[in-house]
């Protein structure tokens, strides 16, 4: 296992170092140069999106609470389904009629002519913010990883996890996140496939599995176990992230042009379903495996329910093919941490550096200064996961819904709204930004977080905006452009 992981980390620096070659200025660092065709956007959207969350939180939160976890995954896959057909092709579109904006903070500034910079300011702060937390969930994954795996102390397992990932990022910048987004999701659907059907069929076949954890608890095999109305809807409520999620939409914004979109959509969506499904399945018969196998119940016990896809991957196959497996854990937390890292060091060089320090400054030292921001805010992120006791899945909740609160209704009314103002943008942000914060903290109604924020920054917008006078005219043409652009290319 050690000689797999070595291979498949060496092997994703080099491509790092490929593509510096390809990097000759700031927008191929963030952006790739906007020339992304329909499968590398795919699978990079996907890979991005689907964190060591994937292989660790949702087995883990399945095999510990049965079937009826899933509904996260059924929200998601609405949700993401609905961000590609609805939001991908109009967002290409927009952020390059709007100045070939290069991130979020710099299309809403250019979107709502925000000559005060308030918005490109707030909207930069929610991103350091909320994907610092982000990082470090990603961190966590990688150090569970290494620590459950090489038996490595977690000091040493956190700094090897992040260590590949801070290296090809830095070097390489989006276009080598990007290439090896598309081997990682490769190698994350193959371990989503194989294991699922071995796990099955050590725990005894489908059929018998399935009536056996039944026998367990009845509750294992109830989608409504446990579930009120409000359980189910916070669980569904996931899906609203997606048209918030800035590495997530970063993807959308790097695409060759809006028409492979369609292509893109296709295949990403295929791979989302194999992936989650078998997550929820590895989880799921993990239970018979495991009821079956009392003796190895130390493995996954005491608050380790977050490694049962690491220890059935070393306890299924030999140590060539567990090694490939679990290089694909590797590969989802690796693939994810490198896109935060970098829309952290875009909102830091382009929405901070650039807008206020050196406007004028050339591009290979805003380069070089992107590289710094990976390594600065690679620190943080590290000092924040220092706790083992740390949960995955908690962390990526909290920034999910703090991204999803925050960004997603402005996102949607952007690119469909024309009345919608500064203002009522500004208005919405903070309104769902600070509702997340307080509801994490107060656990107000017991609804997930990002429900109440993304509905009240909804009403902020549309408040905000229509109390305001109308857009000026440069910004209504601007609109009309982009509407008129994405409909007559899409005919």
């Amino acid at each position: 296992m050690i000689v797999t992981f070595a291979v498949y980390i060496v092997g994703m620096i080099a491509i790092g170092f490929f593509a510096y070659r390809s990097t000759q200025n700031f927008g191929d660092y963030i952006l790739g140069g906007r020339r992304i065709g329909s499968i590398v956007t795919a699978l990079s959207a996907g890979a991005s999106d689907m964190s060591g969350w994937l292989l660790m939180g949702l087995p883990g939160a399945v095999f510990l609470f049965g079937i009826s976890q899933s509904w996260i995954a059924i929200g998601l896959i609405i949700g993401a389904y609905l961000n590609w057909l609805l939001m991908a092709g109009r967002l290409r579109v927009f952020t390059e009629i709007n100045h070939n904006s290069l991130t979020l903070p710099d299309y809403f500034a250019r979107r709502f002519d925000d000559n005060s910079s308030l918005l490109r300011i707030i909207s930069a702060l929610i991103i350091l913010i909320f994907f610092t937390i982000y990082c470090a969930s990603g961190v966590v994954a990688g150090a569970k990883l290494f620590e459950s795996t090489f038996g490595m102390s977690y000091g040493w397992a956190m700094l090897a996890g992040a260590g590949a990932t801070i290296i090809y990022t830095f070097v390489g910048g989006f276009l080598a996140v990007s290439w090896t987004d598309t081997i990682q999701a490769s190698l994350m659907m193959f371990a989503l496939v194989l294991t699922p059907i071995m796990v099955i069929i050590n725990a005894g076949g489908l059929s018998d599995s399935i009536a056996y954890i039944h026998s367990l608890n009845p509750d294992y095999t109830n989608l409504f176990a446990h579930m009120d109305l409000v359980a189910i809807v916070s669980l569904l409520g996931w899906g609203l992230g997606y048209f918030g999620q800035p590495h997530i939409l970063a993807r959308f914004m790097a695409a060759d042009s809006h028409k492979v979109m369609k292509n893109a959509r296709r295949i990403s969506m295929t791979w989302m379903v194999l992936c989650l499904a078998g997550a929820v399945t590895v989880g799921f018969f993990g239970i018979a495996f495991f009821a079956r196998h009392p003796e190895l119940n130390y493995l996954v016990s005491h608050g380790k329910h977050e490694r049962i896809f690491i220890e059935l991957s070393k306890l299924l196959f030999n140590q060539w093919i567990a090694g490939i497996i679990l290089a694909a854990i590797l590969a989802a937390v690796m693939s994810t941490l490198s896109c935060q890292l970098l829309v952290c060091s875009s909102a830091l060089t382009e929405d901070f550096y650039r807008a206020y320090f050196r406007p004028k400054a050339k591009q290979r030292e805003l380069v070089w200064v992107g590289r710094s921001m990976v390594l600065l805010v690679s620190v943080i992120a590290i000092v924040l996961a220092i706790n083992p006791d740390n949960s995955v899945l908690d962390l990526v909740s909290h920034a999910w819904a703090g991204f999803g609160a925050a960004f997603g209704p402005i996102i949607i009314f952007s690119v469909f709204w024309s009345r919608m103002t500064r203002n009522g943008a500004l208005a919405g942000m903070i309104t769902g930004a600070i509702t997340v914060l307080l509801w994490i903290n107060f656990k107000w109604f017991n609804i997930y977080s990002l429900i109440p924020g993304f509905l009240l920054a909804s009403i902020a917008i549309v408040l905000f905006s229509l109390f305001d006078k109308k857009p000026n005219q440069l910004i209504q043409n601007h609109f009309k452009q982009a509407h008129d652009r994405y409909h007559n290319n899409m005919d």
